[in-house]
């Protein structure tokens, strides 16, 4: 296994809509090495999720884990979850504001809107298909790792850009504390 580097935004690959694999590809050595990469990386760098794109494979993969992170200690524990091929298939309409950080954005934070559960189907890493109901801060997950894979970032969500804040300042401040940013 192998920590990959993180391909931060300005470089094309964030951008890109990544490629949807096949049932043999995914199932071939590379594809599963390259997963056991991804989840080792996410789990370097305290992440919750982190999709193929954000270390220069422009394929469908997403990896999501909430498992006693330190970045996220009040959050819900999710188990590992392999998406491939991820689509949100039904989304409610009742959106809710939120803070998100991303790997490929590093040291910013910025409120975005989301909706507050989704439904998707996927892919798992063995090829079969997966359905999955989330709501609250799995559903958030879900959401930001599925617009990496279509090349967007929270940045394009975010109602409110005065939001956007540093990260040593949301921590100093204790601005994530705040339920809202005016």
């Amino acid at each position: 296994m192998a920590i990959l580097k993180a391909a931060r935004l300005g470089h094309p690959i964030i951008r890109t809509r990544a490629r949807v694999l096949t049932r043999a590809e995914i199932t071939s050595s590379e594809v599963q090495r390259l997963i056991e990469d991804m989840i080792e990386t996410m789990r370097e760098y305290d992440g919750v999720g982190l999709a193929a794109p954000q270390i220069h494979v422009p394929k469908q993969i997403a990896v999501i884990e909430v498992n006693h992170n330190p970045r996220y200690p009040k959050m819900p524990a999710v188990p590992l979850v392999v998406l491939i091929n991820p689509t949100i298939v039904k989304r409610s309409k009742k959106l809710v504001e939120d803070w998100e950080g991303c790997l490929s954005i590093p040291d910013l934070r910025g409120m975005v809107p989301r909706s507050e559960s989704v439904e998707c189907e996927a892919l798992d890493r063995g090829g079969k298909t997966i359905k999955i109901a989330a709501d609250g801060f799995f559903a958030r997950v879900i959401q930001h790792e599925c617009d990496h894979l279509q090349g967007m970032v929270y940045l394009d969500r975010m109602s409110k850009l005065r939001s956007l804040t540093h990260l040593a300042e949301f921590t100093r401040y204790g601005i994530g504390d705040q339920t809202r940013y005016d």
